[in-house]
């Protein structure tokens, strides 16, 4: 069994992460850190957990047991963590952050499987997308890796409120988010960065902007993202494009409907319909934030990492209605 080990295991994303682990065939989660929880229960915080783990909360960053650690704290938080327990380093690493996806000076591989699936297979240090990055990346892969973008390339996106995390603010109040909707940092959203690296390096011909417009809605998970760009392929061509690019991965398909959310929360699936309108190609994602856009992605990329079966552990059951 692999040992696994959770820094900030108290959060939204680490929850999800725990309750996909724990039912892991080939995983035992053995170390749930958390300051602010420390000699708790975990099924205390996570109540969905009553009955399915003993564990409790530790304070400390004992990992020397550990297979693998999972980087769970707010961005800019795993750095300094690292920083102050450089030894983690000597584990395999899956960063759930956004402080490793961007090229530098790291060896962190980023962990977009239907990208980068043979790197994630010999990595030892691995940063999971973004959730908005995820879905929009796998509505541009076939399109960007076959260089049929003509000008600009606009997204709109919309997410539920776990997509904000467990702190509380003002526009994740339910009061203030039920049957309301509002945009968010229009053009400059922080995984347009990861987003433009990574498709800039399947056509490095390509100099138009990615723009993206995201909002918040009144729903509580799941993410669906509308990308549009001119260009001169057919429609036929595009979805044969699509099905070819995805058929070997397990998760993300291809699909002939306009798919909705309740096809994917509670699942790691990534469904993404393309079409060509009067010119203009408009590929739909949807995913699960908090799965296919976080801790199932993780997961994913763990089975990847040890050379398990990649859908180990993942085989969810969508909400379906």
């Amino acid at each position: 069994m692999i040992k696994a080990g959770i820094v900030g295991a108290a959060g939204y994303t680490a929850g999800e992460l725990l309750r996909v682990l724990l039912n892991h065939p080939d995983v035992e989660v053995t170390y749930a850190q958390s300051e602010s929880q420390s000699g708790k229960r975990v099924s205390e915080v996570h109540k969905d957990l009553i009955g399915e783990t003993d564990l409790l909360f530790d304070g400390g960053f004992e990992f020397q047991e550990v297979d693998v650690v999972f980087l769970c704290k707010g961005h800019g938080e795993s750095i300094k963590v690292l920083e102050k327990y450089p030894d983690l380093l000597q584990k395999k690493v899956i960063d759930l952050s956004q402080d490793f996806r961007l090229e530098g000076n790291h060896d962190f591989i980023y962990g977009l499987p239907e990208l980068n699936r043979d790197k994630l297979q010999s990595a030892v240090h691995i940063a999971n997308p973004g959730c908005f990055a995820t879905s929009i990346q796998l509505a541009q892969l076939p399109a960007f890796k076959e260089k049929i973008t003509d000008g600009p390339v606009n997204i709109s996106g919309i997410t539920g409120s776990t997509g904000a995390g467990q702190s509380l603010s003002a526009t994740s109040h339910f009061s203030w988010r039920s049957n309301n909707a509002s945009v968010y940092k229009p053009l400059t959203h922080q995984h347009l960065n990861e987003v433009g690296e990574t498709l800039t390096s399947l056509n490095q011909e390509f100099s138009e902007s990615i723009n993206f417009v995201p909002y918040r809605g009144a729903f509580t998970r799941g993410i669906i993202t509308t990308a549009h760009f001119e260009t001169d392929v057919s429609e036929e061509e595009l979805v044969k494009m699509y099905e070819e690019y995805y058929a070997p991965h397990p998760f993300t398909h291809s699909v002939n409907f306009n798919p909705d959310l309740k096809a994917v929360v509670n699942s790691n699936k990534g469904l993404v319909f393309p079409q060509v309108i009067n010119g203009t190609a408009v590929i739909i994602s949807v995913i699960d934030n908090l799965l296919k856009g976080a801790s199932g992605q993780a997961v994913q990329n763990l089975n990847l990492m040890f050379g398990l079966e990649e859908s180990a552990g993942l085989k969810l059951k969508a909400t379906g209605f």
